[in-house]
């Protein structure tokens, strides 16, 4: 009847949880950090250098009584395994972000850029935010007064840090001569660009299409379509915008399929590539292109590199997406374009919408194709060596992003310990720490205390192979606190000391020992048994990396334990530390199924506990990606 009663209950907790593609953490129960699925194909190739993604589930923000309580969209940090490095979302409660990547050009040291979100109401139009190493904002750009929004699609960051370019969108009316129609007027969205200056976010260079590029040029509405009320039509929509050591400007509009050079001079158009007025000889075609940018330039010869996405909403202009690398060379006639290097879509698909080409130091490419993050890293010659994706299809990223970061956060590590057992020789406390951002912990040391105002004892050191770590203690620790140890063996951080969680009521949550519960142990006297036991017998490690966390002992130096309760108490604790994983996800469930079997009420007891300290259901994030920019609804040709 237990049994089957367990079951069902554990059945109903599996089919309601909706959020099996998000992290969780002990540590940080407000952080529910996205899942990722990755496939390498050559590790040893691969760019040193950590991931950076924004993820999202719809572009337009959520009002505060839809907001999800925990943080699940925002700045991201994760190595190429996967494992989250930085979560970033608490750092602007919870809102969009995009364009997130590491800055290598201000003052010599790391620096984190991205593009927070407009608010639901319209009372904050969103901003460019700079972050430092500590996780700390520096600098807060503010979009112009005359737009909506900081726009979506650009922060970049120019050399020095002293300024920044934007994209901008504004709403304005155009006669409709060029579609022969000179009687007639309508609303049309202009796509343009800002230089600003990052202290004051004063204007210092701004360009616009209206006076720049025909209506004709547009793929996206044409001579026959009726006029249209603000915001009208949008007509080219810039989404990127680059500048090179001349002073030149490349900018991309998806809606003409060109690509243009802005004289930094005059603001003239020097040059189109691509669409139905190019200026150069080429043997190849793209159209809806993202991520414009200079990979070199030099006088009259430029490599540029973007994503060719082929396609959009309304159809596919090719049969796979692909990223280009084009050489230009501007001082012959005509001038010539013509494909350097082409990558083609991994699962070969189309990205319809979004998406990044970035080439790496080391001649790699890393490239994000958007939808549930799909990204993949390439060799110079464009040979693959990674896929990777969220386990969601609930979020995507506009961007995706590659490099080398070093992360000092201010914070001390977080920690969180928690005591079990039924009677006195069966205790075990389990701790969890992490340190939310900081990238060179390679070791955590763990402390207790007999009392508030006693020595601190060392009770065990173990590898830092995840974001959260679990350590398990032979019995009831208190007072405890963790040591951040880097490769060099130097102390980054301590941990706040905390006391341990225990039960409300240990006699309700089965405790069978003598008095009312338990009472912690003398650190001291642990780790002397433990030390003892070494002597005589070999430990058991729990896995090959972590021989120095568990030691399996018949008996304490407390003297009294019974040497098969104690036995059984720890091989309970080695199987939850080989679950960790699971426990991650679903700890609550898993212990409490894997300590009711094994301790009775001491399962109960753990149960108990974890319960009262459960997090509140998490609100299933809509697919549809609602956009109030582009209006095309986010879908695949073929998902990843």
């Amino acid at each position: 009847m237990f049994w089957a009663a367990l079951l069902l209950f554990s059945g109903n907790a599996v089919a309601e949880r909706h959020d099996s593609d998000l992290m969780s953490f002990v540590t940080l129960p407000e952080v529910r950090a996205l899942k990722w699925e990755v496939e390498h194909y050559d590790r040893e190739r691969l760019a040193p250098g950590y991931w950076f993604v924004a993820p999202y589930g719809k572009i337009s923000p959520d009002q505060p009584t839809l907001k999800y309580q925990q943080y699940q969209v925002g700045p991201y940090i994760y190595d190429d395994n996967g494992v989250l490095i930085w979560a970033g979302a608490p750092l602007y409660d919870n809102h969009n972000v995009f364009d997130f990547k590491p800055v290598y050009n201000i003052d010599n040291d790391p620096y984190l850029s991205f593009i927070v979100g407009w608010e639901y109401d319209d009372s904050k139009k969103g901003h460019g935010a700079i972050v430092n190493s500590h996780y700390e904002v520096e600098k807060e750009v503010q979009a112009l007064s005359d737009v909506h929004d900081f726009n979506m699609h650009e922060f970049n960051i120019m050399d020095g840090g002293k300024t920044a370019l934007a994209c901008t969108y504004r709403s304005q009316p155009i006669n409709l001569a060029d579609f022969g129609r000179p009687t007639e007027e309508s609303w049309v969205t202009v796509g343009g660009f800002v230089e600003v200056d990052v202290e004051s976010s004063e204007v210092l260079v701004q360009w616009d299409s209206l006076e720049n590029i025909a209506l004709h040029e547009s793929n996206m509405f044409h001579a026959s379509d009726a006029p249209a009320g603000s915001p009208g039509w949008d007509y080219v929509h810039i989404n990127a915008v680059d500048k090179n050591g001349a002073g030149d400007y490349l900018i991309s509009m998806r809606f003409t399929n060109t690509i243009y050079l802005i004289s930094g001079r005059d603001g003239n158009i020097a040059w189109r590539l691509g669409g139905t007025e190019s200026d150069f000889e080429q043997d190849f075609v793209f159209s809806k292109q993202h991520d414009v940018k200079f990979v070199s330039s030099n006088g009259t010869h430029h490599v540029i590199s973007f994503l060719n996405n082929a396609s959009d909403e309304r159809g596919n202009d090719e049969k796979i997406s692909s990223v280009l690398f084009v050489e230009l060379d501007t001082g012959v006639v005509p001038m010539t374009a013509k494909v350097i290097k082409r990558i083609n879509r991994p699962d070969s698909g189309l990205t319809r919408l979004r998406g990044s080409a970035q080439a790496l130091p080391n001649g790699n490419v890393f490239i994000g194709w958007s939808e549930r993050g799909y990204s993949s890293e390439h060799a110079s010659n464009g040979e693959l060596l990674m896929t990777a994706q969220f386990s969601s299809d609930r979020y995507s990223t506009y961007r995706s992003y590659k490099g080398e970061f070093t992360g000092r956060p201010t914070a001390p590590p977080d920690l969180v310990a928690s005591v079990y057992g039924t009677r006195d020789e069966d205790m075990t406390t389990i701790i969890h720490v992490s340190w939310n951002g900081a990238t060179d912990v390679v070791q955590w040391k763990f402390y207790a205390k007999a009392y508030d105002h006693g020595d601190s004892v060392l009770i065990g050191t173990i590898k830092k192979t995840d974001f959260e770590t679990m350590f398990i203690a032979d019995g009831f620790m208190d007072f405890v606190s963790a040591e951040a140890i880097d490769a060099e063996g130097n102390v980054m951080h301590t941990s706040e000391i905390m006391r341990t969680g225990t039960p409300p009521d240990w006699k309700a949550a089965g405790w069978a020992g003598s008095g009312s519960g338990p009472s912690p142990d003398d650190p001291s006297i642990i780790v002397a048994a433990n030390d003892n036991a070494d002597s005589t017998s070999s430990a058991d490690s729990t896995n090959g990396e972590a021989a120095e966390v568990i030691n399996d002992s018949s008996s304490t130096g407390s003297g009294n334990r019974s040497g098969a309760q104690y036995a059984d108490a720890k091989e309970v604790a080695k199987a939850v530390y080989k679950a960790y994983d699971v426990i991650r996800g679903v700890s609550a469930l898993l212990i409490f199924i894997i300590l009711t079997g094994t301790l009775g009420g001491a399962g109960f007891a753990l149960w108990r506990y974890l319960h009262a300290r459960r997090i509140s259901r998490y609100q299933h994030v809509p697919s549809e990606d609602r956009l109030p920019v582009e209006e095309i609804r986010l879908a695949s040709n073929q998902r990843p």
